[in-house]
């Protein structure tokens, strides 16, 4: 077998153990995500996954890492290709309530479930999650400061309280639609939204 054709396996395998891991990670906690048991999740031996993890630090940051690129594609990606603020601010929003409503994750919001676990143990792992966390926000208020440039937003809103109610929001759905699986609060978040940005 060719290093090209071992080197591809190996990076579909461990692709497909990440992927396994983030939906775990929702619904059994980061810090519940041992190599021992996503080993028994997908079906390999522990020294199996060891060979792609050293440790369950680089395992969880692994994990964090595959969901950032599942929230960029469905989310971010989206937004940034908008002609303006107001543009961006609202595929922002829609982008993540669809993200949310189309459970992506078992257990809701990634970075909801997983960031109120570890808010209070310091580490590479809390503070990837809260640099995602400020990431997010501030993508939110600059979209809102560069629609109240243009004109679309009443410049006499603070852009960080606007920030912090979208927000609000959101978490709020979020944490609601993994209750109880019904889209109202999902419908609920896009009109409380809508009025705050009318």
């Amino acid at each position: 077998m060719s290093e090209r054709k071992r080197r591809s396996d190996g990076e579909r395998s461990r692709a497909a153990i990440l992927d396994r891991a983030s939906q775990l990670a929702t619904v059994e906690g980061i810090e519940g995500l041992s190599i021992g048991r996503l080993a028994e999740a997908v079906g390999m031996s522990k020294s199996g996954l060891y060979a792609h993890f050293g440790s369950k630090e680089e395992l969880q940051l692994a994990t964090i890492e595959t969901a950032y690129d599942i929230f960029r594609s469905a989310v971010l990606a989206p937004a940034a290709a908008a002609s303006t603020g107001r543009e961006r601010l609202e595929r922002l929003t829609e982008g993540y309530l669809a993200y949310i409503e189309r459970d992506t994750f078992a257990g809701g919001c990634f970075f909801a479930s997983v960031l109120s676990e570890v808010d209070t143990q310091p580490g590479p792992v809390r503070d990837r999650l809260v640099a995602f966390l400020g990431e997010w926000l501030g993508l939110l208020e600059s979209a809102i400061r560069e629609a109240q440039a243009e004109g679309s937003l009443d410049a006499a809103e603070d852009p960080a309280q606007l920030t912090f109610e979208i927000e609000a929001a959101i978490f709020l759905a979020n944490a609601q639609f993994v209750v109880l699986h019904d889209a109202e609060p999902i419908d609920r978040a896009r009109r409380a939204i809508a009025k705050r940005l009318a």
